[in-house]
């Protein structure tokens, strides 16, 4: 199993969601939590990493487990070792990206 940094890439807010489908409107604002260029080390097992969103672990634990699992190729992504992911926030989503972090030369 590989280690997987996350990177929050872009932070978004629909306000105009907020104003329609929230009881407190576009004063929730966006994510309190996390912000981008904020980063994290997944190191294994099903442990969500010190500081990251519980909800957003919820939604991207999959994407990651999976990449640290077996990174492999697929034809939408130009790299075999990235992805992006999101939480499924529909008025304030976070994207981050993903990247299988290559094993150290130590390790057996």
């Amino acid at each position: 199993m590989v280690q997987v940094k996350i990177t929050v890439v872009k932070v978004c807010f629909y306000e105009e969601l907020a104003d329609a489908y929230l009881a407190d409107g576009k004063s929730v604002g966006p994510c309190p939590l996390l912000r981008e260029g904020d980063t994290f080390l997944y190191e294994g097992g099903a442990e969500m990493p010190k500081g990251f969103c519980p909800w957003a672990w919820i939604d991207v634990y999959h994407a990651i487990s999976v990449l640290s699992s077996v990174p492999s190729g697929n034809h939408w992504y130009r790299y075999p070792d990235q992805r992006i992911t999101c939480c499924t926030d529909g008025v304030r989503p976070v994207i981050f990206a993903l990247q299988a972090l290559p094993q150290s030369s130590n390790e057996d």
